[in-house]
Order: structure tokens, then C-alpha cells, then sequence
């Protein structure tokens, strides 16, 4: 059985830093929104420089009055569990109004009675470790947003300023 550690650790590249992570969040939805944030507070927690991009519909999750919702639609992989089951809800409930308010609902509370932290709770996180957090100017300007209607804490920044960014990160991720 081989050890990994008989084969040392990789080399270094030069102008990446190992103990650093990018991650571009083009996702708003309710279920979209955990994984970008519990990975950047993880990896935060683990002593890693975190940055996020947030761009085009990740990013309202900067905004200050989060309303966010999960859809069904087109998402067969979303079974909540029912009644003892894992039941799944076929596209074309999704067509009736209020079926997305009440699935989100259901995820919320499911959510909450298992104890998971909500996005507020998740962002106060990265806010407070430090993970970089920027929003991309250019869908800025093209949904209208300012930042003032942003929470306080991220910066400015296009293409080129995650680029930069991403070329020197160890780990990058799109979200």
C-alpha cells in the first residue's frame, strides 16, 4: 500500500501561492447560494486566502435585502424529503404560481431544523474572515445595481481584476 507522503509534496509554482482560493459565483438561487459560501468560509477557516467574483446572478447575493428562492424547474435532482421519502416534483408543477414560493419555503425550514446557517449568517462569515469579496462592475452597470445597495465590504472590480486574481490562486473555482 503506498503512503502519499513518500512522494513529498508538489512542487511549488512560482507566483501561486498554495494557501490561496478563487471563486467565481454566477449563481443567486437559494440552492446556489450555499456552495460558494460555505466553500469560501471553509477554506477561510483552513488559513486560506479566499477571493469571490461575483457576477452576472450571483451577484444579488451582495445585495442588502436577500429574497432568494429555489426553483424546481429544470432541477430533477432536487427530491425533498416527504412523508418519509425523497420525493421529487416533475417540471410541470413548476407551472403552477406559488409552487416555487412554497418549495423554497419547504427548503428554508428544512434548512433551519437541521441547523444550517442561512446565507445572511454564511456572509456575516466571509465578511468577518476576510474573504475578498468582489463585485463585477460590468454586470453592475448593466442590471443597474450601485453599491449601495450592496452589503458593506466589496469592491469594484471586471474581468481582468479576477483574472489577475485567478492566476495567482492555487485552487479556482466556478460556482
Amino acid at each position: 500500500m503506498s503512503n502519499v507522503a513518500e512522494f513529498g509534496a508538489p512542487a511549488p509554482i512560482p507566483g501561486i501561492d498554495p494557501n490561496t482560493m478563487s471563486i467565481i459565483v454566477t449563481k443567486g438561487s437559494l440552492d446556489w447560494a450555499y456552495p460558494p459560501f460555505i466553500l469560501a468560509t471553509t477554506a477561510a477557516a483552513m488559513g486560506l486566502k479566499v477571493s469571490m467574483f461575483f457576477t452576472f446572478y450571483g451577484l444579488p447575493l451582495l445585495m442588502k435585502d436577500l429574497n432568494l428562492q429555489v426553483s424546481s424547474l429544470g432541477n430533477p435532482a432536487m427530491k425533498m424529503p416527504m412523508m418519509g421519502l425523497h420525493m421529487g416534483m416533475p417540471n410541470i408543477v413548476s407551472a403552477i404560481p406559488g409552487v416555487d414560493a412554497a418549495a423554497s419555503r419547504m427548503m428554508k425550514n428544512l434548512m433551519k431544523g437541521k441547523g444550517v446557517a442561512t446565507i445572511e449568517e454564511l456572509r456575516e462569515l466571509a465578511v468577518e474572515a476576510e474573504v475578498r469579496m468582489i463585485a463585477c462592475q460590468m454586470t453592475m452597470d448593466l442590471f443597474e445595481y450601485s453599491l449601495h445597495d450592496m452589503i458593506d465590504g466589496p469592491e469594484l472590480g471586471g474581468a481582468a481584476t479576477y483574472i489577475e486574481v485567478a492566476t495567482k490562486s492555487h485552487i479556482n473555482l466556478f460556482i
